[in-house]
């Protein structure tokens, strides 16, 4: 289709579109059609104006005219990607007036007929009122007449109402003159009614007041006796249990007593039937002759609780190369320990009881003097050592010589580990160190320290054990800074690796 025919098309639809579009006046007074013929030669002069744009002019053929026909096309495609923005919205603004253009033929057509339904109404009240107008002329008639005949009711009722109401104050008259006599009567009977009411009613409260007394104290009584009833119930109750209670605590410590003395003369006996290695023979021992088991088992712990606490020195050991020898074994708790975590360990002690007792657990231990057993080791044999409540009971000498001696008989990178009480915790000195008679003095973290670090150890680690605010409730209130300071740990633990 050509331009042209494409134009006759168009305006072909524009022509249809006035038609159906009123125009002028809608036949109201006041009312008009909008006039769009503006609006619409706008709108074409501009749809032409949107079609051109791209478009080359035509020129007469010819070589010269061809070549700038060429030129401008090029120019064209060239420049339709600068003015492709541009002619989008010019076909949008161009839609939009169409649109436009719609809407207002769309509200003409409205308002054209809300005119015509507007002369509709127009007419039918014009209608509706010529008949109101005779319908009311009609009624208008018919009510003055009633309104005659109600005037002359009225005031054949107002006579009626004039002779009543002369009647009414005649009688009012009469009320008058018997209403003082009245009065009197009433005010009598009404002063001896109150003066009855008031009489009543203070008879009732004092009746009352005293029923409330009553019950309250009858209350109070039976109160006070149940709770009396259940004080001494109660206290005799409680001092009956706390009896039982102690005998109950009484017979059981008695039997366990005597089940550790059974236990103890029973190992004594095995002991004293089977051979044994000859005991040492030396300069006779400065410890007073007590039963040590027993004071073990009283000041230091029961074997469950002291093996419990030595499974965090047994997970020190994993993977030792070599065996543990742990110094001063006592019953041996650290050796059942290192035993159950499959730990290879063996154990040295002076004292003949404990030696026999560890044997009879089936552990590896023997009796011997620590530094004559260290000494007749070979150097580097050991792979790791372990000594619990031991250097507090050698002389001050000693332990500088006990940390030689564990250095050369040490392998590289073996751990020692070395308990002892603290001496920085003033609480130790007031209750548990000086309830072994054995101790000698107690060595501090530091100088153990620098024992150790002068004998070839390093990586020290020190770990205070068993806080004294544990076995001294009392000292929780003291501030926390003091009781860091000077009440902390009961014990302590040195960790230390030969280099």
């Amino acid at each position: 289709m050509t331009d042209d025919e494409l134009t006759a098309a168009i305006q072909e639809v524009q022509q249809r579109a006035r038609s159906r579009v009123p125009q002028g006046s809608m036949g109201f007074e006041g009312v008009t059609a909008a006039d769009l013929m503006p609006l619409v030669h706008a709108r074409d002069s501009a749809e032409g104006k949107v079609a051109a744009i791209g478009t080359v002019n035509p020129r007469p053929p010819g070589l010269k005219n061809g070549i700038i026909q060429r030129f401008k096309r090029l120019a064209a495609r060239m420049l339709d990607w600068h003015v492709r923005e541009q002619v989008e919205f010019n076909r949008a603004t161009m839609t939009c007036v169409h649109a436009t253009l719609e809407a207002l033929a769309d509200l003409n057509r409205s308002v054209a007929a809300l005119t015509a339904h507007h002369q509709d109404l127009r007419r039918d009240l014009q209608a509706t009122s010529d008949d109101l107008r005779t319908e009311l002329q009609a009624n208008s008639t018919e009510l003055t007449r009633g309104l005659a005949a109600l005037a002359a009711d009225l005031r054949r009722d107002l006579a009626a109402l004039t002779a009543d109401h002369h009647q009414l104050r005649a009688n009012a008259e009469d009320l008058k003159k018997h209403a003082d006599e009245w009065r009197v009567g009433i005010e009598e009977r009404r002063s001896a009614s109150e003066i009855h009411l008031l009489r009543t009613v203070s008879e009732l409260q004092s009746a009352f007041h005293l029923r409330a007394s009553l019950i309250e104290q009858n209350f109070r009584d039976s109160v006070r006796q149940q709770h009396d009833d259940f004080t001494n119930e109660l206290d005799r109750r409680t001092t009956d249990i706390q009896t039982r209670l102690w005998q109950d605590m009484e017979k059981i410590r008695g039997e366990y007593d005597r089940l550790i003395h059974t236990e103890l003369r029973l190992l004594r006996q095995k002991l004293a039937t089977t051979p044994s290695a000859p005991p040492v023979i030396g300069p006779p021992p400065e410890h007073p002759d007590i039963d040590w088991a027993a004071f073990s088992e009283q000041f230091r712990g029961s074997e469950d609780r002291i093996r419990e606490q030595q499974k965090c020195y047994v997970a020190r050991f994993a993977g030792a190369n070599g065996q543990v020898l742990d110094i001063g074994c006592g019953r041996g708790e650290f050796l059942e320990a290192a035993q159950a975590a499959g730990l290879s360990a063996r154990g040295i002690d002076q004292s003949h009881e404990s030696v026999a007792l560890c044997r009879s657990k089936g552990l590896e231990v023997e009796q011997a003097d620590m530094f004559a057993y260290l000494e007749s080791l070979a150097d580097g044999s050991l792979g790791g050592a372990y000594c619990a409540q031991v250097v507090e009971h050698l002389p001050p000498a000693a332990v500088p010589h006990l940390a030689k001696l564990l250095s050369q008989k040490l392998r590289l990178d073996a751990l020692v580990a070395i308990e002892t009480p603290n001496p920085e915790c003033l609480a130790i000195f007031a209750t548990h160190f000086y309830l072994d008679p054995t101790h000698t003095r107690p060595v501090p973290a530091p100088l153990l320290r620098f024992y150790l670090e002068s004998a070839g150890f390093g990586s020290i680690e020190i770990q205070r054990l068993t806080p004294a605010v544990d076995s001294m409730p009392a000292l929780a209130e003291l501030p926390p800074a003091v009781r860091e300071t000077f009440f902390g740990g009961l014990d302590y633990a040195v960790f230390a690796r030969k280099l």
